[in-house]
Order: C-alpha cells, then structure tokens, then sequence
C-alpha cells in the first residue's frame, strides 16, 4: 500500500534522470467513490510550486519516488481544478467528519491503492498508526515490532472516503460523489453530536450550507447549554427565521438563555403569532409542566363529526407536528376530553365527537414539577400530556420528546450527584471548591480520630505497627461498602417495601459474615507466619473479621439511611459518604483492635 506520509518530500525523476523537484502533495478528483489521483504537486529546485497532470506525465510511482515519462523540457504545467482536492493541504492534520461513527476525527495519513495503473484513494486513517507514520516510518515498525512480542497488532483505522466530509474547507466548491453521504444528509441528532464537538467556527461553516429547516432542526437535537450560543453566532434576520421554525417551547428555551437585548430584537423580528407564543411560555416558571410545553395543540369541540375532524386535520392543523391525540374543549377552552387518532381513524365519518370522546383522562397543571410530568408520561405510556390552568383551560401540551429529554436530565443530576461530579458547566476550579471542603473536613476528622488512637497505643508499640500494617485493608473496604451502598441507592425506588430491604439486608450480612470468617482466618495465618504473639495475632484477626461484618451491616442499612423521606434523594454526594466511610472504618478497626488487645492481654 502507499500512503501519503511517506510520499512527501521524496523525490520527483523526469525520464532523462534528473531530479527536478520534491513531492509537495497530489490531487484527487472528488466526484468517484474512490477518487482517483489526477495531479501531482511538487517544488522545484528554486522551492518554485508546480503541479503536473498525473494521468499525462507520471509513468512510475511508490512510497519512495515518481518517476515522470518526459524530460523536463517537456513539460507542461497545469491547475487544481474546482473539483479537486489536495490531501495534504485540504484533509492531512484536519478535522473530518466520519459521517458512519457520528464522529469528528483527525486524518492522520491518506492510503492509497494502485489500481489499473492508476493511484486511488482508499481512505483516511485516523488511528494511532497513522500518527506513529506521520513522526516516523521507522517508529511506526519499532512499535509493531513491540507489540508483536506481546502478540498483539498496531491496526489500522481507515475511513473510507465515502463516509467522510471536509470542515476547513469551502464545500459549495467541491463537487462529491453522488454516493458520498453528506452531513446534511444525516438525522439531526446524528448532526447535533457531530456539530456539538467543533469550534464555533466550524460549527458556522457546516450552518452556511444547511438550509434554515435543517439548522432548526439540528439545533434542537443540540445539548441545552450551547444552543443559545449556536443561536447567537446568526445574524440577527437568519436566528429569526431559524426561530420561527422551532417548535415554540424549543424557541422559547433559547430566547431565555439569550442576552435581553438579543432576545428583545430576534422577538421583534419573529412573526406576530410566533413571538407572542414564546413570550407566553417565557412567563412560566423554569422546570414545571409550563416551562417545557408547547401552545400548539389539535382541538374540536364535542358537536363536531368525525369527517368534519379529519378535514380539519388536513387543513389547519396540519401544521402541527404533535398530532398525538386529539383534545375536545368546551366554553373558553375548558379541556372535556380526548380523542386519539386511532378512536377517529376506526370510527364512521358520521359520528359525532361527543360519541367517542375520553372524558377521563390525565392532566398536569402548569407549575407541575416537570420530573413528575415525566414520570407520570413515563408511568401511564402517554405520547403527550394535557397541560391546563386552574379554571382547567388548556394551555398546551408535554410531548414524549420532551419527557424524555427531562428524565435524561434528571438521571444526569442523579449521577452526578451520587459520585460527586460537577457539572459539565461548572469550572474545574468550581467543582473542586464545591466537593474540596466536603473531603477536607472528613479526613481531618478522621487525622484527629487516629491521632487519639495513637495515644491510645502509645505503650503498646509492637501492637500498633502491626496493626497499622491492616489500616490500609480497612479503609479500602469501608470505601468498597461505601460505593456498594450508593449503587443500590441509585437502582432502589422510594417506595422499596420493607420485606425487599430485610431480604436485602439478611443477603449483605450472611456475605459479609462470610467474608469476615475468611478475612480473620486469613489475618491469622499472615500474622502467625510473622511469628506475632498469640494474643496479637488473636486479637488483629478478630479485628479484622468484626470490622468487615460491621462494615457489611453499615452497608446493608446505608441506602435508607442517606434518603430524605419518600423522594429516593440522598444527603450526600459520594466523595463524602466515601471519605466519611473511610475514616469510619479505620475507627471501628483500631477501636476493636485496642479492645480486643485489652481482652487477651498485652
């Protein structure tokens, strides 16, 4: 195979000979599936920039030299032309998008196939052995070598050139093959992970080629914390326009992350109906059923027949995208009922609403927790959720898309808060500040506690160096417990019944019994082999066995322990229960060590 890295800089032969110049890059036409080399670029003696059509003048090639079929009097110079690319200028050392993994990777190197007596490009490789050919061929055969030893294989990671598509580079200039797949081609979640992970810069480069319907949609699949800064990057009348797609609460959410003067001026320019939408839902309180529902609902009223609905469907609202359910409202736009498309689809298109209707059906108001919204979406299979005031007027609708994003929130807080991360939006030196004095008062505590003990074995030097020898087991058991214990907080509901917990618990203290049994027995043969008195062997390896049965106990009882009331919610992040789980096991170890020494004597 041939690859790039080893070509540049290798010398350029005419047929007399005499070398003429360097490889400086080569050209691939971009309209094939595998584009074929059609340019070859060098520099001269002078460091002059030539290029030579490949098909025309190169006679003989590898990864050492090319060899061209005339002298160089001979000749003749040409361009690059609009539809083609240079891959060391346009895709070596750049970002790419590998629109197969969803992902934005580096091109480490380009391989290359002969093929027909023609030079094809395969792919890029964007794995470490790329890298290592780029430094150094003679590296890259060092480390295979190596890993040979050890029978492992350095592969390569090629990204056929289907599957990729050029950031750092004009792309209306650049005509692909008609079967590359394009980003605008991909599903706007597959877009917002990719786009999610360039620079702004970037970001803005792929928006200038994506028509406004596509860049609304890519937006909202966009994690929340930067769609207002995606936003902000648009002029004013586009942001607008972008806007005014949106659903109204995914436009809502950005206008209330925006600047107000920004925000005031993307409203005046938005449409009359869309703009006093979102400014509705900006009066609603963050984080209820208000907050995150849209205005656009489908509604009848129960006089109406089921022919006359679906006419309606197909007329005015069928520019609403969440036509889950149906609702039939009454006077002022009191909420009655429901009717799902499926009761109106198998019904006669005589029928009249009122026939049909569900008048029991589940609502949420609009200061409603959204996690309870969720929840309940979540509990009772609902694609969408009534939202109404408190006459029982219906304000708008909670839609699954949007639950759903609220549970991976919620599930997102919980995780961080059960092993202390910070926010992805907090600063490193703020997640520390805010977990630094939660660990720092902890191990204090637990410095002075095992300080006191040390007075405590002050006369008995010989038991304190050995049983100092076991502090570390303890610690490291208390945490094992600590992060036991968190996990089942995590897995267990608030409503856990109590026969659930026993079984749980009677489980977590036969094993950690168990484990005690072996743990002491185990003590006992390592200190007997250290020839340690009777009585210190004895009392370490009962130490030992109690302190891992207390700490399964603790264990056991941890998870009911850290809940407040019926919310599954914990008191304390998990650096914290750690630490304080460490100092304590420490404690109970040197405390029963100390007692159990004073049993069987000094």
């Amino acid at each position: 195979m041939i690859y790039l890295t080893r070509m540049l800089g290798k010398p350029v032969v005419d047929a007399a000979g005499d070398e003429i110049g360097i490889i400086s890059d080569i050209a691939i036409a971009t309209g094939e599936v595998f584009p074929r080399v059609t340019a070859l670029a060098f520099k001269g003696p002078d460091k002059t920039p030539l290029m030579l059509s490949w098909r025309k003048y190169v006679a003989e090639f590898d990864n050492e030299r090319i060899v061209l079929n005339a002298a160089r009097p001979d000749l003749r110079f040409s361009y690059l032309q609009p539809d083609e690319v240079l891959l060391h200028r346009d895709l070596l050392n750049k970002q790419i998008v590998d629109t197969q993994g969803m992902k934005v990777v580096r091109v480490n190197d380009l391989k290359l196939s002969e093929s027909r007596n023609q030079l094809r490009l395969l792919g890029a490789e964007v794995g470490a052995r790329g890298l290592l050919r780029g430094i150094s061929p003679a590296l890259e055969r060092a480390v295979e070598r190596v890993a040979g030893l050890f029978g492992r294989t350095v592969p390569e990671d090629i990204i056929a050139w289907n599957y990729m598509d050029l950031l750092e580079r004009d792309l209306s200039s650049v005509k692909l093959s008609v079967t590359h797949k394009r980003l605008h081609e991909l599903h706007p979640a597959d877009m917002a992970d990719i786009l999610e992970k360039l620079t702004p810069a970037q970001r803005a480069k792929v928006f200038e080629h994506l028509d406004d319907d596509q860049v609304a949609e890519t937006i909202s699949e966009m994690e929340d914390d930067i769609q207002a800064d995606v936003v902000e990057d648009f002029s004013d009348q586009r942001a607008s326009d972008i806007l005014e797609i949106m659903d109204p609460d995914d436009a809502a959410d950005i206008i209330g992350d925006l600047p107000y003067d920004k925000a005031e001026a993307l409203l005046r320019l938005m449409g009359v109906k869309e703009a006093r939408q979102v400014r509705k839902l900006l009066g609603y309180k963050e984080k209820t059923a208000g907050g995150i529902m849209t205005p656009e609902v489908t509604t009848v009223t129960e006089e109406a027949t089921v022919q006359e609905v679906i006419e309606h469907l197909r007329g005015a609202a069928a520019e609403n995208e969440n036509i889950y359910y149906i609702y039939v409202v009454g006077p002022k736009r009191v909420l009655e009922g429901v009717i799902s498309l499926r009761d109106l689809i198998v019904s006669a298109p005589d029928t009249r609403i009122a026939d049909i209707v569900e008048r029991e059906l589940f609502t949420a108001g609009v200061d409603d927790d959204q996690e309870q919204v969720a929840d309940m979406m979540s509990k009772y299979d609902l694609l969408a959720l009534p939202v109404v005031d408190e006459a029982g007027r219906l304000l708008g609708m909670v839609t699954v898309d949007d639950a759903l994003d609220v549970l991976d929130e919620e599930a997102a807080e919980d995780l961080a808060l059960a092993t202390g991360s910070a926010p992805a939006e907090v600063s490193a030196l703020r997640g520390w500040l805010g977990r630094g004095p939660q660990w720092i008062i902890a191990w204090a505590v637990y410095g002075v506690a095992v300080a006191g003990l040390l007075r405590l074995f002050w006369d008995r030097p010989a038991l304190f160096l050995v049983a100092a020898a076991f502090l570390p087991l303890a610690v490291r058991l208390s945490e094992e417990v600590a992060s036991h214990a968190l996990g089942r907080l995590i897995e267990r509901g608030s409503d856990e019944a109590v026969g659930v917990f026993l079984r749980r618990f009677m489980v977590d203290v036969a094993a950690g019994a168990a484990l005690g049994v072996i743990s002491g027995l185990v003590a006992l043969a390592v200190l007997q082999a250290m020839r340690q008195p009777i009585a210190v062997s004895s009392a370490l390896s009962l130490s030992v066995g109690l302190t891992v049965l207390a700490l399964a106990i603790v264990g056991a009882i941890l998870p009911s322990v850290l809940t407040i009331g019926d919310t599954g919610r914990w008191r304390a992040s998990s650096p914290l229960v750690t630490a304080l789980m460490g100092a304590g096991g420490a404690m109970v170890f040197m405390s029963l060590t100390a007692l159990l020494q004073n049993a069987f004597g000094k």
